[in-house]
């Protein structure tokens, strides 16, 4: 399935319908926001990362006036306390906190919604909890082996974006190159600031710099901020050097639990993030699902193809659950 000639934009930006805060445990409080009209069809918004934090275009991939969409900073990121903390932080942690929401919330059944790290959790959370999943929305499909991690962080993109690559080498010395994500991780978690917030810069900035197909000033800016990079590249790092907290393969493992889901993938063929090989295994082991593929598009939500495409995917499942209006 490829895209349509005419492209859908965003809907139109509005005040969140209200905000919540939700203790989790382990001291841990998560920001969460209601969007679009309160009988409208539930919808939880998962961000990526892990990490990143919530965005304000994010509830814009929804018809605000038929959706109810949920949007929550994920463990140590965003408005959510601590920042940046890694203390029970895993995705164990994160899908009882999206279950913890659900309940909190009084929702039966809700779309789940998802790019990047977020199709990943998105995939753990509906092969766990099939029952509460109305359909399955995934973007730029990043399942979480060994491979997909040292494609982008060891070797492969590196080679691409090889002037950038340079910059992301910058604060690691040549003999520890060979585990750029050990080595990383040694001065995210580390007692010297500096050296953290250096390496805090790099990792975010080279994560913001191959986003996109196009060069995106705006989005490498937001990469850039002192607070965001601090967040992604200290999680992001703790994720990756435990494995994302995932039996090797269990994402596709498990693809059989989808079988009834409906659902939606979302790929830029020139996804530099998370090369296109992933959506597409995704795609053989969930045959259900559409398959889309944005021909002109790399990984960001916001490039208009990806755009079109996931608003395209949230109409669809709307008219699909035969919702009439409140």
């Amino acid at each position: 399935m490829t895209q349509s000639d005419e492209l859908l934009p965003l809907y139109p930006s509005g005040p969140p319908l209200c905000q919540h805060s939700l203790p989790v445990g382990d001291g841990h409080i998560l920001r969460i926001q209601e969007h679009g009209t309160a009988k409208g069809l539930p919808a939880v918004f998962l961000h990526g990362g892990p990490g990143a934090g919530c965005s304000p275009f994010q509830p814009r991939f929804f018809d605000p006036q038929k959706y109810r969409v949920i949007t929550f900073d994920q463990r140590g990121c965003g408005e959510s306390t601590p920042h940046a903390e890694l203390h029970a932080n895993t995705t164990t942690h994160l899908l009882d906190d999206i279950e913890r929401i659900r309940e909190f919330l009084g929702i039966e059944q809700w779309l789940v919604f998802g790019g990047s790290w977020g199709s990943a959790l998105g995939l753990a959370y509906t092969q766990r909890h099939p029952e509460r999943v109305s359909g399955l929305v995934v973007r730029g499909v990043f399942l979480c082996r060994e491979q997909d991690v040292a494609w982008f962080y060891q070797r492969g993109a590196g080679r691409i974006f090889a002037d950038y690559w340079q910059e992301f080498l910058a604060p690691i010395p040549p003999a520890e190159h060979g585990n750029l994500v050990a080595a990383y991780y040694e001065r995210l978690t580390g007692d010297d600031e500096l050296a953290r917030m250096a390496a805090a810069k790099a990792w975010s900035i080279w994560e913001g710099r191959t986003a996109a197909l196009r060069p995106n000033p705006n989005l490498v800016n937001h990469f850039a901020d002192p607070y965001v990079a601090l967040s992604l590249a200290r999680i992001e790092c703790h994720y990756f050097m435990h494995n994302c907290f995932l039996e090797p393969d269990q994402l596709l493992r498990d693809a059989h639990l989808l079988a009834d889901i409906p659902g939606v993938i979302v790929q830029g063929r020139y996804d530099i993030v998370c090369p296109m090989d992933q959506a597409y295994a995704l795609h053989l082991a969930w045959p259900k699902a559409d398959y889309v593929i944005v021909a002109d598009a790399g990984h960001s939500a916001l490039e208009p193809g990806i755009i079109d495409g996931l608003v395209r995917a949230t109409n669809n499942m709307a008219v699909q659950s035969g919702w009439r209006g409140s």
